[in-house]
C-alpha cells in the first residue's frame, strides 16, 4: 500500500523486516521442539536462537539470484550463523520442513497482530458513536427513504444504529482471527513425511497458534477469505457511516459535516467550498477492499496440494486489505468525534413539508377512529399531493376538512401531528442497543 494511507504501527506489521522476523520465529520454534524430542541437538537449537540473524537486503540480494524467497531467507541466515562461528548448527535450520510451512505459519501470526489493531480501533469507533448517539438522542431529524422525507427520527438513533453494526463487525472479527489462528508443520503435501503430528503441536503451541486439523502443502484459504470478507464488511460499514454524512453535508441539507480545520482549504478556485473530502476517500477506499475479498474467494481453489497462484495474490491483498482497514477505522474516528450538527437546520428541514411527514400517522388515526382504510388513505394522499405540488400547508389543510373532522377531534388531530408520539419509543430502542452490548 502507497505511504499515503499506511500508519506506522500496521505498516511495520507488513514491512518485509517483520515478515522475516516472523519466518525466523517459525525455524527458531520448529528447532527447539524438535531438540525436546530429540530430534535436532539441543546445543544446535541453543545456538540457532542464539545467532541466527538476517539483514532484509542481503536475502534480497540473494533472492535475485535463486528466484525463491524462501531459500533466499535460509541461506542469509546460514550465511549469518557462519560469520558468527555457528555453522554447524546451520545445518539442522528449516529441518525437515516445506516453505509453506514457514510462510503460512509465519503469515498467521501477521495477520493476528493486524487483527489486534484492528480491535482496538473498532473499540474506539464504538465508543465514540456511542457518546454521540447519546448526545444527540432526542435531536428531532426528518428520516429519509429513496433520498425523499418519510417520518421523524433522531440523529442519535441513526448514529446508534451504526453503533449496533459496528458491534456486529467486533464478533465477525473475534470469530475471523481465531479461524485464522493456525499454524502447519506438516510437510510438503500435508501428511507429516518428515515431522509429526506431535512436533507440529509443540511448535504451534510456542507460537501462539492452534495446529491445523488437515492441511495439504498450504493451509486451507476458505480460512483467509473469511478475515479478508470481515475487513470488506467492516469498510462497508465505514462507507455507509461516510456517505451518509457526505448527503447530510450537501447544501440544500446541511445537517451535518465533516470536521473542518483552520486554514483548510477546499477548492482552488471557489473558496467558499467546504467538501467531505475525507468521507469521499472512505467511500472511495472501501471499495478497494471489497475488491481484494473477491481476490481471496478465488484463492480458495488450487491445483492438487497446492500451486501458487493464490500468493502472489496475497502479498497484496492481505496487507492492502490490513493497511486500508487500518486507515479508514482511524479516519472515520476522527470523522465522528470532530463531526459538526446542526440541530436547528434539522428541524428546519423536518418543517419543511409542512406537516406532510406525518401523513402515515393520521392515516392509522382514522383508520382506528372507523374509516375505512382505502377511503382513509384516498383522502390523505389527496391533501399531500395537492400540497406536494402546490407547496402548501398539509396540516392546515387537513384541519379544515369536514370529513376528517367527523373523525377526529381537534385534540385527536393534533395527536396525529405529534413529534413526541413518533418519537416515545426512542428510549427503548436506546435501552435494547446499548444494554445488549454491555
Amino acid at each position: 500500500m502507497i505511504p499515503r494511507y499506511t500508519r506506522p504501527e500496521m505498516g511495520a506489521i507488513w514491512s518485509d523486516e517483520n515478515k522475516y522476523r516472523q519466518w525466523l520465529e517459525v525455524e527458531l520454534a520448529s528447532s527447539e521442539a524438535l531438540a525436546e524430542q530429540g530430534v535436532v541437538p539441543r546445543d544446535a537449537a541453543r545456538q540457532l536462537r542464539e545467532h541466527a540473524g538476517f539483514t532484509v537486503p542481503r536475502i534480497l540480494e540473494i533472492e535475485r539470484e535463486v528466484k525463491h524467497d524462501v531459500i533466499a531467507f535460509t541461506t542469509a541466515v546460514a550465511e549469518t550463523m557462519k560469520a558468527r562461528g555457528a555453522a554447524g548448527a546451520s545445518r539442522w535450520f528449516h529441518y525437515g520442513m516445506t516453505s509453506n510451512d514457514v510462510v503460512d505459519t509465519a503469515q498467521a501470526r501477521q495477520i493476528i497482530q493486524s487483527a489486534g489493531l484492528i480491535r482496538q480501533s473498532l473499540e474506539t469507533l464504538a465508543g465514540s458513536l456511542e457518546k454521540r448517539a447519546f448526545e444527540f438522542r432526542h435531536t428531532v431529524q426528518i428520516g429519509r427513504t429513496h433520498g425523499i422525507q418519510a417520518e421523524p427520527v433522531t440523529f442519535g438513533w441513526k448514529l446508534a444504529l451504526y453503533y449496533d453494526e459496528i458491534r456486529r463487525n467486533l464478533e465477525r472479527l473475534d470469530l475471523a482471527t481465531e479461524q485464522i489462528r493456525y499454524g502447519k508443520i506438516s510437510g510438503a503435501v500435508g501428511v507429516f513425511a518428515h515431522i509429526g503430528p506431535q512436533a507440529e503441536e509443540r511448535i504451534c503451541a510456542k507460537l501462539g497458534l492452534k495446529p491445523a486439523p488437515i492441511a495439504s502443502q498450504v493451509i486451507s484459504r476458505d480460512r483467509h477469505a473469511a478475515f479478508v470478507s470481515t475487513l470488506a464488511l467492516i469498510c462497508a460499514a465505514l462507507e455507509k457511516i461516510a456517505l451518509e454524512i457526505r448527503h447530510l453535508q450537501r447544501t440544500e441539507v446541511r445537517e451535518a459535516e465533516e470536521p473542518f480545520a483552520a486554514g483548510q482549504k477546499g477548492s482552488s478556485a471557489m473558496p467558499h467550498k467546504r467538501n467531505p473530502i475525507v468521507c469521499e476517500q472512505i467511500c472511495g477506499l472501501a471499495r478497494v477492499v471489497r475488491s481484494n475479498a473477491q481476490a481471496a474467494f478465488e484463492n480458495i481453489a488450487l491445483w492438487h496440494e497446492r500451486d501458487i497462484s493464490h500468493s502472489s495474490v496475497e502479498r497484496v491483498i492481505l496487507a492492502d486489505s490490513c493497511i486500508l482497514t487500518d486507515y479508514l477505522l482511524d479516519r472515520t474516528i476522527w470523522l465522528i468525534g470532530g463531526m459538526r450538527v446542526y440541530p436547528d437546520r434539522m428541524r428546519r428541514n423536518l418543517d419543511l413539508t409542512k406537516g406532510l411527514v406525518f401523513s402515515g400517522q393520521l392515516l392509522l388515526d382514522l383508520t382506528a377512529a372507523g374509516m375505512l382504510r382505502e377511503e382513509a388513505y384516498k383522502i390523505v394522499q389527496g391533501h399531500a399531493m395537492r400540497c406536494w405540488e402546490e407547496d402548501g400547508d398539509f396540516r392546515a389543510a387537513v384541519e379544515q376538512d369536514t370529513g376528517i373532522a367527523k373523525y377526529l377531534s381537534k385534540e385527536q388531530l393534533a395527536e396525529a401531528f405529534s413529534l413526541d408520539r413518533q418519537l416515545s419509543n426512542i428510549d427503548t430502542i436506546f435501552h435494547r442497543v446499548f444494554a445488549l452490548a454491555s
